[in-house]
């Protein structure tokens, strides 16, 4: 339940002009999340690989453009509720900055973006790789991810633990498209622990919205109340524990040690943990974890662990592996 709240945002829709509320509409600041197209390429050896980063990029630009066109669409989608919104009342179709029609407009330009990207990938893939069915399946992947987040706005993100579950799974669906792009086989670790990392960071966020329910006693999303502190905790602490426990198996398995020719991958596993350990404090302790973007962006603490990690990792299957 909502209650009418007048806009006293100095972000108010006279302080934002079209090209400003288009971009704004657009969100490129998620476009972060869409850099899950390129584990495939880090975690099967070819970083430095031309061709397959070529392939990388578009297909990360293809999924931004869905994802991008998603948020079109979610914001005209909730545009009565988040007219009653303190803060979502700002947003460019809301404030009415930007009319639905151009909402939708740019919706379809987006989406069309996506499929033109994807298509370029005909172009990139070597012939002795099927280019066409790499863009094909490649195509198939996002359009399947567009249709299931526009049933997530419409729909899904009413029914608590399949929100978060549906949320989740759209990273899965980036690293496979990067991996059908790139012609790299996953890891059925690699798979799953993307799954319960982001099903962890989804579970955070939905911390923040229990939090604000118990001390306003309005519910900031529709199945918030099938959501409480105790419940949200508990989630964390299994999502959390698993996925660490799912990075370890995959750093110590034969697969992985017989890909990279070594067997020192473990050794990650300390950043992996103390990430997991930083992003607890930031959602139990600060209580900050509204935000998943900008707790990535803006914490130092994660974002040297993460480089840390990324470095080790670097150095032991692209230096050490060669030894």
């Amino acid at each position: 339940m909502y209650k009418e709240t007048r806009m006293t945002n100095p972000d108010t829709p006279h302080k934002m002009n079209k090209t400003e509320a288009l971009l704004r509409l657009a969100r490129p600041v998620q476009w972060i999340k869409n850099f899950f197209v390129f584990a495939p390429i880090l975690f099967g050896g070819a970083l430095f690989k031309s061709s397959s980063l070529m392939e990388g990029f578009v297909t990360f630009f293809a999924f931004s453009f869905a994802a991008s066109s998603i948020y079109c669409f979610n914001d005209i989608h909730d545009v009565a509720d988040d007219r009653r919104h303190p803060e979502k009342c700002h947003r460019p179709v809301a404030s009415g900055v930007v009319t639905v029609r151009q909402a939708y407009a740019l919706m379809s330009l987006l989406f069309a973006l996506s499929v033109g990207s994807s298509l370029l990938l005909t172009l990139l893939a070597p012939t002795d790789q099927a280019p066409v069915e790499t863009a094909m399946v490649t195509l198939a992947v996002i359009v399947f991810y567009w249709l299931l987040n526009l049933a997530y706005c419409i729909r899904l993100k009413h029914y608590a633990i399949v929100d978060v579950c549906v949320v989740a799974f759209g990273f899965v669906l980036r690293m496979i498209a990067g991996g059908a792009a790139t012609h790299i086989m996953l890891s059925k670790w690699i798979v799953l622990m993307t799954f319960l990392l982001t099903l962890f960071m989804s579970f955070a966020k939905r911390r923040d919205d229990v939090l604000r329910m118990e001390a306003t006693g309005e519910a900031p999303r529709r199945n918030t109340s099938r959501y409480n502190s105790t419940f949200i905790n508990q989630a964390l602490t299994i999502t959390a524990s698993v996925t660490l426990v799912c990075y370890i198996m995959y750093t110590v398995s034969p697969e992985t040690q017989a890909r990279f020719h070594s067997d020192y991958l473990y050794l990650t596993s300390i950043f992996v943990l103390l990430g997991l350990l930083r992003y607890l404090q930031i959602t139990v302790v600060d209580k900050k974890s509204g935000n998943p973007t900008k707790v990535i962006v803006r914490d130092r603490f994660i974002q040297i662990d993460v480089l840390a990690w990324l470095v080790t990792f670097m150095l032991i299957i692209y230096v050490g592996g060669m030894v």
